[in-house]
Formats: structure tokens, sequence, C-alpha cells
């Protein structure tokens, strides 16, 4: 190999570009230096980044704060790849659709999306997404130990997956935990409810409609997301069981009881309103001071801490879901992940891994948590050791009392990845149960014959 002479025509070209940069003067080096800081992270990654340069991909999310914070940040991965990755914004129960419609029709519009978990049963069953077990062995694709997937929480992990295989990469999750007044709860001498009994017990002693008080709120409206993300965790309290022999049984003895506890306590203890409420309603009634208590999602504590809404910050208090008769506590594994649509072409599916291992990222999770500059702060990282960071612990704290201890020992004890039937034909058999449910809340069935009539419905459902 002969050494390297440079000509003049090469000598002009370096000289002119050289010259370019010193004409845009030092703030553009000072850009140029800063940019190469900002992905110095990235690049300790033992694989080339840039190896998809020049793909363009789309991913649909849903308008939420959390993925705003990661298209902000969609610069970074630009330079640091070379890909150009297009966001579609699509509300949460229209993604759902939207995407099943993109993969049944193997157009490959999106490379990726927001995905349910509980839709993974159905789209490993029509090999509609890759397994990505094969994405993380690889290692031109993937540094293990930069990655670190183990640390991603476990039972979102779990969630993601279908007999073992992994199908989608969790960005953004949370789980089910219990909400209080501590202020009204220390006035009257009450304690958080360590089980579904003292849960009762406390929205009686609180309740006092007149003073526009209410002692408690669930989700209630009809939906597979809403009022069926709270009953299954009452219905596995009560010793409910989806499959027995082999058969998906949503009515019998236990889910009785359970609709029942469900009934009695928003007839009771709720507003009038609450049977139509969903997560947001509950959270809007509890910031403005007229609902003591509630069971939902942990990320709804950024939306009751609001500054320029709430009238109870500084007054509030978390503890896990009560145990159940069984003396279980059933907790949601919800979240949002990333899975790889199977209709790309190899490079596409290359691509869209890129931005996957990106966006899940330690460092991705801490930019667009603790460390984003805006004013919303995710409570619902991926990541076990950014919820151990002192910085991002001080800020979940000031949510409020015993937050990130609730929500820690939640992930870690409280959790079932079946605590919803995950089978291919979830949709279906979501909806058909949120319509029983509401049924029953509203009074327009019994309690068993909601569940009856919902059993019917979904037989047909399993057999085809």
């Amino acid at each position: 190999m002969k050494p390297f002479a440079p000509t003049r025509r090469t000598f002009l070209k370096a000289g002119t570009a050289t010259a370019a940069l010193i004409g845009l003067g030092p703030s553009v080096l000072r850009q140029a230096a800063a940019q190469d800081a900002d992905l110095a992270p990235y690049k300790s990654a033992k694989i080339d980044w840039q190896q998809t340069s020049g793909e363009t991909i789309t991913v649909a999310v849903i308008p939420a704060s959390y993925f705003e914070n990661l298209i902000t940040l969609a610069p970074q991965f630009k330079a640091l790849t070379g890909i150009d990755v297009r966001f579609e914004k699509i509300p949460p129960a229209q993604i759902r659709q939207k995407s099943v419609i993109d993969l049944t029709s193997k157009t490959g519009t999106y490379a990726t999306h927001a995905a349910d978990p509980m839709y993974y049963s159905l789209y490993a069953a029509n090999k509609w997404v890759e397994p990505l077990d094969s994405y993380l062995a690889d290692k031109t694709l993937t540094d293990a130990d930069w990655f670190k997937f183990d640390d991603i929480i476990p039972a979102w992990r779990a969630a993601d997956s279908v007999d073992g295989k992994l199908y989608g990469v969790p960005y953004d999750g949370e789980v089910t935990i219990q909400v209080y007044r501590k202020d009204l709860f220390d006035a009257k001498g009450l304690k958080p409810a360590d089980d579904l009994e003292t849960f009762v017990k406390n929205a009686a002693a609180l309740n006092s409609p007149n003073d526009r008080i209410w002692g408690t709120a669930l989700r209630g409206v009809a939906g597979a997301g809403q009022n069926m993300y709270i009953y299954p965790s009452i219905f596995r309290e009560f010793g409910g069981e989806w499959f027995k022999g082999g058969k998906l049984t949503v009515n019998g003895p236990e889910a009785e009881k359970a609709l029942a506890w469900y009934v009695d306590v928003m007839r009771n203890y709720a507003p009038t309103a609450a049977a139509n409420w969903n997560w947001p309603d509950i959270a809007d009634a509890f910031s403005q001071g007229t609902v003591a208590s509630y069971i939902d999602a942990h990320s709804s504590a950024s939306v009751i801490n609001n500054p320029e809404k709430s009238k109870i910050i500084g007054k509030v208090g978390y503890a896990r879901w009560p145990k159940g008769p069984t003396g279980k506590r059933v907790s949601s594994i919800w979240n949002w992940g990333f899975p790889i649509n199977a209709a790309q072409s190899e490079k596409k599916k290359k691509a869209t891994w890129l931005f996957i291992q990106w966006a899940a990222s330690a460092e991705t999770q801490a930019r667009t948590a603790h460390r984003f500059a805006g004013p919303a702060k995710r409570s619902g990282v991926n990541r076990s050791s950014i919820w151990k960071d002192p910085d991002y612990v001080k800020l979940m704290n000031g949510f409020g009392d015993n937050f990130v201890e609730t929500t820690m020992a939640t992930l870690q004890s409280d959790t079932d990845v079946d605590w919803r039937p995950r089978v291919p034909q979830w949709p279906a058999i979501g909806d058909t149960m949120a319509t029983a449910i509401q049924s029953a809340l509203s009074g327009q069935a019994t309690i068993k014959a909601a569940l009856d009539d919902a059993q019917r419905r979904v037989e047909p459902m399993m057999r085809g």
C-alpha cells in the first residue's frame, strides 16, 4: 500500500472545508463540540450507530408528555445514526386500531409503535412483529454491556414477552397504587388500607357528599384499558383464575364477589359520574379536593401535583394495592413498549432496532426524565437503576409521602403478568368484559347476569 501523499486538489479541498468552518464562527464550532459531547455516552457503545444511515422510519406514539420528551431529543438520534425518524401522534384508542390495520395489511407504514402489552399475543400468533432476542444477541447491533437489558424493570419485560420470547422493549410504564389525602386521613386517625375491607371502611369514614367530598373513585367507563384496567386486579385478589381446566372463565363465585366489591364501592362512596370516568377525570377530581382516595396508575401523581391546577399539593400520600381476601396484592404491569414491524426490509428492521435501543437506553431514559430541560418529568422510566438515582428519587419524592417506596415495592412484589388473560383474542374479550362490568356498575344488569352474559359471549371467541 502506497503512503498517502496529498495532492494540490486534496489540499485545496481541505483548505476550503477549514475555511468554511472558520467562516461559520466560534458559536457554530462550540455547538459542534457540544453535540459531540452530547453523543459521547452513546458512542461508548461498541456498535456502529451509522450502519443504516440514510434510512427513514415512522414511529407511532400517543400524545403524552413522556413521548413528547423523546420527540424533543430526536435530533440527537439523527446526529448519532443518520436515521430520520418521523413521529405520528395518535390517541390511545386509535393507535391500537391503526397499528393492527398496518400490521395486517403488511404495508410497514409504522416501523414501530407504542404497543399495548395485551396485544403481543395477537401479534406473535400472526407473526406480525419480530422476536427481539436475536437483535439483543447480535453484537453488531447491540452492546450488551452498554445497553444493560436486565436493568429494564422485569415485570414490564415479562409483560412484553410471549412464551418466553421478547416482542417489545418497554419505554414507559406504570403500576396501580393507592393514592390518598394524607391530611384527611390524619384528621380522622386513619391509615392507608392494607386490605380491601379496610379500604371500604376508610372510604365510608371520609364520604361526605354534602361537603362535596367523596370517599373514593375507581375507573368506571367501559373499555379494555379502562374499567378492565381495574377489575382484573380485584378479580385476581378474590382468587379468580382466568383459565379453569384450560377454558377461559369470566364468571363464577370469585368473579361475582370481586364485581360485587367494585359495584359496592362505586355506588356508595364515589360520585355518581364516576361510573363514566377514566383516570384523568379521577385525578382532576382528586386534585380539586373532592375525592379522598383512589386506586390507579402511579403516573397520575404528576397530574395531581400540577402546581397550576392542583389544590392538594403537599397533602398526598401513597400506598400499595390493598390485599384481597386471598392475602394477595395484584397490581397492573402496564407499559408502552416498542416492537419491530415484521413487514419491513431487513435494513429498516435494523434501523428500527437502533431507534428502540436508543429510546430504551439508560441515557435516553434519564434525558427524558429528571435530566429533561422542560417542565414535564417522567415518572414511568423503564430502568431500575434510575429509580435508585438520588436525583431522580428526590424529584419523585416531591409527588408526596412514600411515592418512590410504594412504586418500587409494587413493581417488585405485587405484579402479576397474568392479571389479565393474555390471549390473541384479548381485544374482543376485553371489550366484552368491559361492557359487562359497566352494565353492573350502572345497575342495568345484576352482577351474576352481567358475568354470565359475558361468559356466553367470550366462549365463541375462544373457539374462533
